[in-house]
């Protein structure tokens, strides 16, 4: 039995990921369109390769945590080497240069890739520490709600704090920028580059002691049951690529952050271009897209906390299907629903609700395959497993991102005007409904071939669990 102190310093983990995940995923575009200074096309390309080279270095992150071993197990050290690499990458991220176009778009790729090389590096064996803090498929499924919980608590908090931080540093130390305090609250966001840079900054510190709370309460329990000497990375791989189950669960994950990727990068334009209520909440300095993004973190995290007795009533694979589905369905009436914005977040609230239940069942998924594997394998290669889960998420967001960008320019966005055309509202508002209620029925699709039932992952847990009893383990 895994105790609540354990579970709470795993999920820490995840919030501290999730806190720089959602700016970059929330918040990314509009910084390098708008106050870092190029072009939605430019930002949406370096996304993509960005982010497609790294994906795949994620793999190389999970086979080599597989194979580390020190005293404190395989896949921990990585939260005590680079917590700190962690947040001193995301302030470089964000650091606006006085270079010109050449030179920043040199300077974004370089330290972007860079960002999401320490974020492999310490997500990746994050993520394979579930396969070993438990064999349990139960208690797989609790520390997972756990992570995704304190993921969307650690994003909740992001929300809440960013915004004010950067309208904060802005206008105290925006004078600097030749920005005003006028100028910091006629805009949605400040774009004055020192709050920015200062606002992920306080951010980075906080990522920091969360991630060693979660290197000091977790613990690495699960051994594997033959010797690991002389697995070759080739036939790792080969295991790996063999896996039928694994390429249908990547698929369909990759569908399903599409979806959170397209609606979250397009979100602060479609509020600040379409919706255009001029509106802050007093005492904390939230703006509308604040309020929009809280009510669907909120709401996500209801349906992570729902996910665990839903799922047990009617299996992972079910509840993922119809919750993916019901959440393309209503994203859809984004684009019908009037131009009102108790509308918009009644119904943000809803999708987010049942895209909550999505990603716990997907982590749990995952841990389920690496025992799948081990039994058709012998070889419980943990690390390369969570480390495709990764792989996944990345490209997701990378496609996704690339994807607002690209769409972005050809509805003809210009950051520096006042008023965007309606064609470009147009594309806003595609990219807020139709476009991800696309990728949620992929998802739907995807998810009805998965042959891993809940009766086959107990089967298979019961025959690990005598496998080690047998070797003494």
């Amino acid at each position: 039995m895994i105790k609540l102190k354990e579970k709470i310093g795993y999920g820490f983990g995840d919030a501290a990921s999730s806190m720089f995940w959602k700016i970059f995923g929330m918040y990314s575009l509009f910084f390098y369109t708008d106050v870092f200074g190029i072009t939605a096309a430019a930002a949406g390309t370096m996304f993509l390769i960005a982010r497609l080279w790294d994906s795949f270095f994620d793999l190389f992150v999970g086979i080599m945590s597989d194979r580390t071993k020190t005293r404190w197990g395989k896949y921990r050290p990585y939260l005590l080497w680079f917590a700190i690499p962690f947040a001193v990458m995301g302030v470089i991220t964000f650091f606006t240069p006085d270079f010109g176009q050449t030179g920043k778009l040199i300077y974004a790729y370089v330290t972007y890739s860079l960002m999401m090389i320490v974020y492999s590096l310490i997500n990746v064996p994050y993520a394979s520490l579930l396969g070993v803090i438990s064999s349990d498929p139960k208690e797989r499924n609790s520390l997972s709600s756990y992570r995704m919980s304190f993921a969307f608590i650690g994003s909740f908090v992001t929300f809440m704090l960013l915004q004010p931080l950067i309208d904060f540093f802005s206008k105290h130390f925006g004078g600097e920028a030749g920005v005003s305090a006028t100028q910091v609250v006629e805009t949605s966001v400040s774009t004055a580059p020192i709050g920015w840079v200062m606002g992920v900054g306080a951010i980075g510190i906080i990522c920091i002691v969360l991630f060693l709370l979660c290197f000091f309460w977790t613990k690495e329990r699960v051994v594997q049951i033959e010797s690991e000497e002389n697995v070759s990375v080739k036939q790792d791989l080969k295991n790996l690529f063999r896996n039928a189950p694994w390429w249908i669960l990547v698929g369909t994950g990759l569908a399903a952050l599409l979806f959170n990727a397209i609606r979250d990068s397009v979100a602060i334009y479609y509020f600040r271009d379409y919706v255009q209520v001029n509106y802050r909440m007093a005492g904390t300095g939230w703006d509308m897209t604040t309020i929009y993004f809280l009510v669907g973190q909120a709401a996500n995290l209801l349906g992570v906390i729902l996910a665990p007795s839903i799922s047990a009533k009617y299996g992972k694979k079910k509840t993922y299907a119809i919750a993916i589905l019901v959440a393309g369905m209503l994203s859809t009436g984004f684009y019908f629903i009037p131009n009102n914005i108790v509308y918009i977040l009644i119904l943000q609230f809803f999708t987010s609700m049942f895209a909550g239940y999505v990603l716990p069942l997907l982590w749990s998924m995952f841990a389920d395959i690496v025992d799948h594997q081990e039994l058709a394998t012998g070889r419980r290669a943990s690390g390369l497993i969570f480390s495709s889960s990764s792989m996944s998420q990345k490209l997701g967001w990378a496609l996704g991102a690339a994807m607002s960008g690209w769409i972005l320019a050809m509805f003809n966005y210009m950051p520096d005007v006042a008023q965007q055309s309606a064609e470009t509202i147009f594309g806003e508002r595609i990219m807020m409904s139709l476009l991800p209620a696309v990728c949620c029925l992929l998802a739907f699709i995807g998810m009805s071939f998965y042959p891993l039932s809940d009766k086959k992952v107990k089967e298979n847990f019961e025959l690990l669990e005598k496998k080690r009893a047998q070797a003494g383990l």
